[in-house]
């Protein structure tokens, strides 16, 4: 959430920044609401002290033997104007708020400028893309013929954008999942973490999915409703919720590997085919927690950490900077990390490393003592994959693929897949 006093006192700053997005703020309608809020505001403190006050005389009546009614009735007088404001100070409060959870987070200056995908820049690329010697197949053909793929059995107990793994493919994606949990805890200094997959709205409302994208999130019915999480991010950032940091219990950095869960509303007709984009699949999440001074630094580390594990799996992969139309809802700042597919001939997003300034810290009152003024101050948080674990699969499947329609396992995951080189037509 952008810092509402900032709103208030640089509100065309903030609406230009914004505009960066193709985001229009209606900044005269909420300058609008502030004022009504203030008035009201002074006019429910006023109400309050009058009320007191009153009362006051009614005891002292009282007490003196004096007729206290026509002082009661001037009290209820004043008790039902004070209702009467401190709901209209509500409701302009709940419309303040709506806007202020409803605004994007304000872009880095690091940010290039353009309105969608295709205006972002390539920073980096490293390996290059195999060349093959027998026609290439999709991750799709490689997993059913070899008997380890399929989306009938899924579809037929869930639904279209699940799948059933088995056997050496299932193995595969555990030994990812291992080996990107091994590299991070282990190198990267990353505090492994469990975490619950099923959390309360005001989790989502302090990261930032909602309310805007309720629609992509799978809610339970029950009396008190819970939330699966779309991502890890969501329980490793409300680690932080309601808490003052002490200056030297920073950084912070957590890994937790948990499926994830999406209704991918909007979505319709976008990779239905296959495994890239389901309603449930897995992900190994890094979260940093950091002063607001180190943020910068600390997207840079998140992302290397993130490219280790393709390097490491010989993954050809780009780095690319998001531009402002395509920068995430609660991101400052976004370096998406794309892997080569050969299958499609092209690169695809694996993981997305964002730094999201004070933008989820303010809605979760997540801060940190300032060293020399001892003051609390929001810390900033960031995010990223490390990596999706279906789409490595993926990744794995088509990079590593032999022309017999076996998969080569990969040097550094032969360790968790008990030796094995290859995976093959299950006999």
């Amino acid at each position: 959430m952008i810092d509402p006093k900032l709103l208030r006192q640089a509100t065309a700053d903030v609406a230009k920044n914004l505009a960066r997005r193709g985001f229009v703020f209606d900044a005269d309608a909420y300058l609008s609401l502030e004022v009504e809020r203030k008035s009201l505001q002074i006019e429910t403190e006023r109400l309050q002290a009058e009320r007191n006050t009153s009362a006051k005389r009614v005891g002292k009546a009282k007490a003196a033997g004096d007729d206290v009614a026509p002082l009661l009735a001037a009290v209820k007088d004043l008790g039902a104007k004070l209702e009467q404001a401190e709901s209209s100070l509500q409701r302009v409060q709940t419309a303040l708020r709506d806007i202020e959870l409803g605004l994007p987070n304000l872009l880095s200056e690091h940010v290039p400028d353009g309105a969608d995908e295709s205006a972002n820049v390539e920073v980096r690329q490293w390996g290059a893309p195999r060349s093959f010697d027998f026609p290439v197949r999709d991750h799709i053909d490689i997993g059913t013929q070899l008997g380890m793929l399929d989306f009938d059995a899924a579809a037929e107990m869930s639904g279209s954008r699940f799948a059933v793994m088995h056997g050496g493919l299932a193995r595969l994606q555990r030994a990812l999942i291992q080996f990107m949990l091994d590299t991070h805890s282990n190198e990267h200094g990353y505090e492994e973490t469990y975490v619950p997959y099923l959390v309360h709205e005001r989790a989502l409302l302090g990261t930032g999915q909602l309310p805007k994208f309720e629609a992509d999130l799978f809610r339970t019915t029950t009396e008190t409703p819970f939330y699966l999480i779309p991502t890890a991010e969501v329980p490793l950032s409300n680690l932080a919720r309601d808490r003052i940091f002490e200056a030297g219990e920073l950084p912070r950095q957590y890994v937790a590997h948990t499926p994830c869960f999406r209704s991918e509303a909007g979505s319709y007709g976008q990779d239905t085919r296959g495994m890239i984009r389901q309603h449930q699949f897995e992900k190994v999440e890094l979260v940093h927690l950091v002063p607001a001074q180190d943020s910068d630094k600390a997207l840079e580390a998140l992302t290397a950490h993130a490219e280790v594990i393709l390097q490491r799996l010989q993954l050809p992969y780009r780095v690319v900077a998001l531009c402002a139309g395509d920068v995430g809802f609660g991101a400052a700042q976004t370096f998406d990390i794309e892997v080569w597919l050969p299958g499609q001939e092209r690169y695809r997003e694996i993981s997305s490393c964002s730094n999201c300034t004070d933008f989820q810290a303010r809605r979760m009152q997540a801060r940190v003592r300032n060293k020399d003024s001892g003051k609390p101050e929001l810390l900033h948080t960031l995010n990223g994959s490390g990596v999706a674990a279906g789409r490595a699969l993926i990744a794995v499947m088509e990079n590593y693929q032999q022309a017999d329609g076996s998969i080569e396992v990969p040097e550094v995951l032969r360790p968790y897949m008990g030796g094995a080189s290859e995976i093959r037509v299950r006999d």
